[in-house]
C-alpha cells in the first residue's frame, strides 16, 4: 500500500508539471530509459563494474603507485626482485618502480620512444627506440650500449628465446631480425608488411609475428620458413600472448593502435567483413536506439532496435595450437591494446580511448566491464610477483594496481541527453537490489550546453524515492544523471535500469516537400480488392479510359502506378521533431485570387488525388496544412504549412484547324494549326488509312506553345488515301480532325429584279 501511495504521489505530480506548462510543451512524455549493457557503457564508471547482464555494480578500485613525467607508457616488463621497468615517450626515458613503489628515470634514450622492452636472460635489460631506432642492453646498474642498430626507423616489439637470441619486429619495411646475444644481427624473415608490430615465441621455439598493414599474424619456423594463422580484417595485429595451454590470443585493430605516432606508410582502412564464420561478442553495441513511446498511462512498452552495423574498432581472437580461430571480442568503439590471463581462465582485455579493462570469462565468452581508468588508454597489463595486476596508461602516464577485492563506493555519470530543445522534467525512477546496509543515491544537473560546463546546474539532491521522484534540475535542453553505490559488510549493490521522463516543447511541424505527379498518374492501394483503388482518393471515377501509352493499367498489381485521365495526385512529404502524429488539411486557389478553398481535411497519409473536373481550366496553387493536433491538447498544438508550385488544369482538348491543302502532282501538302487555350500544344500526329500513328514536328521544330503550325507533305495519289491528324495537349487532352481542305465559300446569289 506504501508503496501505491507513493506512486500515485510521483504521478500526480508529473500530472501537475504537465499543466502547469501545457502553454508551451507537448502532451506525450518521452522516456529516457538505460537498461542494459550497450546503454550503461555509454556513461562513466568510477570503481563501478558493468557486467554482461547488463548490471552496474561495486568494482575493484584501481591504486595509483606511480606518475610519469612522461604523457605515454608503452611498455612494461617485471625482473624477479619485484621490480617494474617502463618504457615511455616522448622524452625517451625507461623508469624503474620498485617493490615499494618508489620510481626513478633508469635509462635515458637518444630517441623520443620506448616502445619495447625485454629482460636479459643474465640479468639487465634490452630496450628497442624509435625513431632511428635501436636496441640497447642495459645493466643492472642502468649503463648502456647499443647492441644492434639497423637501417628501420621503429622496433616495434622484443622476444628473448631460451638461449638468449632475441627477435625484433620494426617498421617501416616489417623486417623480424634475428639477434645473438653478442648484438650480430641477420634478417630472420620480411613480412612484406609495413610493419612487423608484436612477438611471441612458443614453447617449441617457433616465432609468433603480429604484423601491420595488412593485420597478420604470422608463424616462422627456427628457419624463418612463414605460415600465416591469421590473415585478419583489422589493419593491425598489436599485441600476442600466449596462455599456459599454447593458446594464442591476439588483439587487433583497426588503426595504429595505442595512440603511437603513425608511420608515413600506415594507413587505416576500416576492416572488412571476415569470409569465415566467426564468433563474435560485442562489448560496446551502441546501436540499441531507445524509441520514444507514449505516456505511461497509455499502456505502450518502451521498444528497442538493435543494430550492430558499423566498422570495428578492434576486437581478440584466440587460435588453438590446431590453428583453428575465433573472434571471442570485438569492440566499436574501444581499441585492444593489451591481455593477460587470471588464474581461473578469464582474460582481462586493456583498451582505449576511454580506459576500459575488460574481463572475459564463460563459454561463450562473455564480456564485463571490469574497471575504468582515469586515462585515455591503458597500455599493459601485468602480474606483480605477489599475482595483483597492475597496469600503465598514456594520456596521462600511470602505473596503477588492480584491488583485488571491490570498492566501499562507486559513481556512474551518465551519457547527456539531448531533448532537442527546452523540456521540462518528469519522474526519474530506478530499478535496483541494495542489501539494508547499502545504498544507491540518484541525481541530476541540466543546462543548454552539449558539454557539461560550470553553467550547468549543480546536482541534485539525491531523490528519495526509487518508484519514481519529480526531477528538481532547471528546465533545459540537456539532462543527465548520477548514480552513486555505496557498499556495506553484505552483497554490493546492484542497479539494473533508470528511467527519466520529460516534455520537450512542442515544436512546429513541418512539410518539406510537394510533389505534382504528371496529369493522370495514380496509384493503386495496397491489397484492392474488385477494380483497383487509387491511393489518396475517395471519389467516382470521372473517365476509365486507359492512357494509350499505360498498356493495360487496369492489370491487378499492389501497389502499382496507373493511369486515370482527369485525376491529378500530390504527395508530400512532413516532418515533426517531436515524433508528433501528424494530420493534414489540402487547400487550393486559382491563381490570381486571395481566397484558399478546402479540398480534403484531416488526412492521415502524405498523398491527395484531385478530380480536376470539377473546378474550371485554368492555373492553380495548393497548399498543404500539417498539424500535430492528434499529439497534443488543442490549446498547444501547432501547425506548418507549405505551398505548391503552380501547375495548369486543363480538361479541353486542342482545337485542330486546317488551313490549306494543295496538291502538285503525286505531292499533297496539308497546312493546319492547332491551338489549346490552356496548355501547350504536347504533339502531333497523323495516320494514313487507319495505319499506325507517325509524329509530326511544328513548323519551328518545337512543340512548346499554346498555337503550333504544321505542315504535313504526302508523296503518293493522295486521293485514295483517307488522312486522320490527332494532336495532344500537355495535360493528355486529345483532339483529332480529318486532313481535308477546308471547303470552299458559297458564291453570292444573284438573281433578277
Amino acid at each position: 500500500m506504501l508503496m501505491s501511495n507513493r506512486i500515485a504521489r510521483v504521478a500526480l505530480a508529473l500530472a501537475a508539471v504537465c499543466a502547469v506548462v501545457s502553454l508551451a510543451y507537448a502532451a506525450t512524455p518521452t522516456f529516457w530509459q538505460v537498461s542494459n549493457e550497450a546503454e550503461f557503457a555509454k556513461g562513466d564508471v568510477e570503481n563501478l563494474s558493468i557486467d554482461s547482464y547488463g548490471r552496474l555494480t561495486l568494482g575493484p578500485s584501481a591504486a595509483s603507485i606511480y606518475d610519469a613525467s612522461a604523457p605515454f607508457l608503452w611498455s612494461m616488463v617485471s625482473v624477479p626482485d619485484g621490480s617494474l621497468f617502463l618504457g615511455s615517450g616522448n622524452e625517451g626515458q625507461v623508469y624503474r618502480i620498485d617493490a615499494a613503489g618508489k620510481g626513478s628515470v633508469f635509462f635515458d634514450a637518444e630517441e623520443l620512444e620506448v616502445h619495447a622492452l625485454a629482460p636479459a636472460p643474465a640479468g639487465g635489460l634490452y630496450a628497442g627506440t624509435s625513431p632511428d631506432g635501436k636496441i640497447y642492453k642495459i645493466d643492472a646498474m642502468g649503463r648502456s650500449s647499443v647492441l644492434f642498430d639497423p637501417p628501420d626507423k621503429y622496433i616495434w616489439s622484443l622476444a628473448i628465446d631460451k638461449v638468449g637470441t632475441v627477435y625484433a619486429a620494426t617498421g617501416d619495411k616489417g623486417i623480424v631480425y634475428k639477434i645473438t646475444p653478442d648484438g650480430n644481427g641477420t634478417v630472420f624473415y620480411q613480412t612484406k608488411t609495413t610493419h612487423a608490430i608484436a612477438l611471441a615465441i612458443e614453447s617449441d621455439g617457433h616465432v609468433l609475428v603480429g604484423t601491420e598493414s595488412p593485420g597478420r599474424l604470422f608463424r616462422l619456423d627456427a628457419n624463418g620458413k612463414p605460415f600465416v594463422l591469421l590473415d585478419s580484417p583489422y589493419n593491425e595485429i598489436h599485441t600476442l600472448r600466449l596462455d599456459s595451454k599454447g593458446v594464442i590470443y591476439a588483439a587487433a585493430v583497426s588503426g595504429m593502435a595505442g595512440g603511437a605516432p603513425a608511420p608515413p606508410a600506415s594507413t587505416t582502412p576500416e576492416p572488412a567483413t571476415p569470409l569465415t564464420p566467426t564468433v563474435s561478442v560485442s562489448t560496446e553495441i551502441t546501436a540499441i536506439a531507445i524509441v520514444d513511446t507514449q505516456a505511461a498511462s497509455s499502456g505502450t512498452t518502451p521498444s528497442t532496435e538493435r543494430s550492430n552495423a558499423g566498422p570495428s574498432a578492434g576486437g581478440v581472437y584466440r587460435i588453438t595450437p590446431d590453428g583453428a580461430w575465433d573472434l571471442i571480442w570485438s569492440s566499436r568503439e574501444d581499441s585492444p591494446y593489451d591481455i593477460a590471463f587470471e588464474p581461473d581462465g578469464a582474460v582481462l582485455v586493456a583498451t582505449g580511448n576511454k580506459g576500459k579493462i575488460y574481463r572475459l570469462a564463460g563459454d561463450p565468452v562473455q564480456p564485463t566491464l571490469l574497471t575504468r581508468a582515469m586515462a585515455q588508454q591503458v597500455t599493459v597489463l601485468l602480474h606483480d610477483k605477489d599475482g595483483r595486476v597492475v597496469f600503465t596508461t598514456s594520456n596521462p602516464g600511470k602505473l596503477l594496481r588492480l584491488s583485488a577485492v571491490r570498492s566501499d563506493r562507486g559513481t556512474y555519470t551518465s551519457d547527456v541527453r539531448d531533448a532537442q530543445t527546452i523540456a521540462t522534467w518528469g519522474a526519474i525512477r530506478w530499478q535496483a537490489l541494495a542489501p539494508a546496509d547499502s545504498r544507491i543515491e540518484v541525481s541530476t544537473r541540466a543546462g543548454n550546453t552539449r558539454t557539461p560546463d560550470e553553467t550547468w546546474s549543480d546536482w541534485a539532491p539525491a531523490y528519495s524515492t526509487q518508484e519514481g521522484s519529480p526531477i528538481t534540475s532547471p528546465r533545459a535542453r540537456y539532462l543527465q544523471w548520477r548514480a552513486v553505490l555505496v557498499g556495506g559488510r553484505g552483497d554490493a549493490p546492484l542497479l539494473t535500469s533508470v528511467t527519466a521522463a520529460y516534455l520537450p516543447r512542442n515544436i512546429r511541424p513541418e512539410v518539406t516537400s510537394i510533389t505534382i505527379n504528371p496529369p493522370g498518374t495514380v496509384f493503386q492501394r495496397p491489397f484492392p480488392t474488385g477494380d483497383p483503388e487509387i491511393a489518396g482518393y475517395d471519389g467516382e471515377l470521372p473517365d476509365r479510359r486507359p492512357n494509350p501509352q499505360q498498356g493495360n493499367p487496369g492489370a491487378p498489381n499492389v501497389g502499382r502506378r496507373a493511369y486515370q485521365k482527369g485525376l491529378l495526385t500530390f504527395v508530400w512529404r512532413a516532418q515533426d521533431d517531436n515524433r508528433d502524429q501528424l494530420i493534414y488539411d489540402v487547400f487550393y486557389r486559382r491563381e490570381g485570387d486571395t481566397a484558399w478553398k478546402p479540398l480534403k481535411r484531416a488526412l492521415t497519409d502524405e498523398i491527395v488525388v484531385w478530380d480536376t473536373s470539377s473546378v474550371p481550366n485554368g492555373r492553380y496553387v495548393v497548399r498543404v496544412v500539417a498539424s500535430d493536433a492528434p499529439s497534443n491538447a488543442p490549446a498547444t498544438a501547432l501547425a506548418g504549412a507549405m505551398e505548391s508550385t503552380a501547375f495548369d488544369i486543363d480538361n479541353t482538348p486542342p482545337v485542330i484547324t486546317v488551313t490549306s491543302v494543295k496538291r502538285e502532282g503525286n505531292r499533297t501538302t496539308i497546312a493546319f494549326e492547332v491551338r489549346d487555350e490552356n496548355s501547350v500544344v504536347q504533339k502531333a500526329e497523323y495516320s494514313l488509312d487507319g495505319d499506325r500513328w507517325q509524329t509530326i514536328y511544328p513548323k519551328d521544330g518545337i512543340p512548346d506553345s499554346r498555337l503550333e503550325q504544321f505542315e504535313l507533305v504526302l508523296e503518293g495519289e493522295p486521293a485514295t488515301h483517307g488522312v486522320i491528324i490527332r494532336a495532344t495537349d500537355a495535360l493528355n487532352n486529345m483532339a483529332s480532325a480529318r486532313g481535308d481542305a477546308p471547303a470552299a465559300p458559297a458564291a453570292p446569289a444573284s438573281g433578277r429584279r
